[in-house]
């Protein structure tokens, strides 16, 4: 089934930058994408489009069976709880328990008095403890934020974004911040919630390493173009030479380092 397909998709920002051209994809439920290539290249706008964050300027964006572009008010805000944004920079609230923070991504569909009065209902708790299960922090829950490490905190969003049971995942830079060993882990929870869950996710990433060993497919971003899009095995230095020119390299894969976080 097809959940997210680019037609003719072009976005200019209104400093003439074309950040998008003539962008052409088609990705089907349940896939893991990694989107990579040089900053400034396009891949955190290829993502943001998905879900109406930036408008496109031409073409069309289909996300389950959903004219994108046609949207317009309350439909762009129904729209987007079907699709879970996890960012770089956490976006959590620090002086509050992991579990609120997991919560706060069912608010939308509370009443107006629980939201005032911070009730949430028990199915709602359960959610939330059953996602921070499933990203082995369960034993956070009650922790405040500003208590666990970097890794715990984009976890603690992983957490959050599953709770919402969105149908896509779109991550920007989930790990870019975190040290190598940490990455990792999240990598792998990323790729445990896709193989659980079947959610289409797609992640923005500068890893190269990363992005060959988790994801089943990359697509590869130079100057607003899609320069590759294939299977993540059959990525080779030339491929890398046409996303980066001459500034990567074909990683050596070696058994991942161990460590708990």
């Amino acid at each position: 089934m097809t959940m997210i397909e680019f037609k003719n998709v072009t976005k200019t920002y209104p400093n003439g930058v074309k950040a998008l051209n003539d962008v052409n994809l088609t990705i089907d439920q349940g896939e893991f994408v990694a989107i990579i290539g040089l900053s400034g290249a396009g891949k955190s706008t290829l993502i943001r489009c998905i879900n109406r964050m930036h408008e496109i300027n031409e073409g069309t964006l289909m996300v389950n069976d959903v004219d994108v572009g046609k949207l317009k008010g309350k439909q762009v805000r129904l729209f987007r709880r079907n699709i879970g944004m996890i960012f770089q920079s956490f976006n959590l609230v620090t002086r509050t328990s992991v579990i609120n923070n997991v919560l706060i991504s069912t608010v939308p569909d509370l009443a107006w008095w629980r939201k005032v009065l911070g009730l949430f209902p028990k199915e709602k708790k359960i959610d939330a403890l059953e996602a921070l299960d499933k990203v082995g922090i369960l034993d956070k829950a009650y922790n405040r934020v500003d208590q666990l490490s970097g890794g715990q905190q984009q976890r603690v969003a992983l957490a959050r974004t599953i709770a919402q049971h969105p149908a896509i995942i779109l991550a920007d830079e989930p790990v870019a911040s975190l040290d190598p060993v940490t990455a990792k882990v999240v990598m792998d929870d990323f790729k445990k919630i896709n193989k659980e869950t079947n959610m289409s996710i797609l992640i923005n990433i500068h890893h190269v390493e990363l992005a060959l060993e988790y994801a089943d497919r990359v697509i590869g971003i130079r100057q607003g173009e899609v320069v590759y899009d294939g299977k993540s095995e059959a990525v080779t230095q030339e491929v890398l030479d046409q996303i980066y020119g001459s500034q990567a390299e074909l990683p050596k894969m070696n058994d991942p380092e161990e460590a708990e976080v």
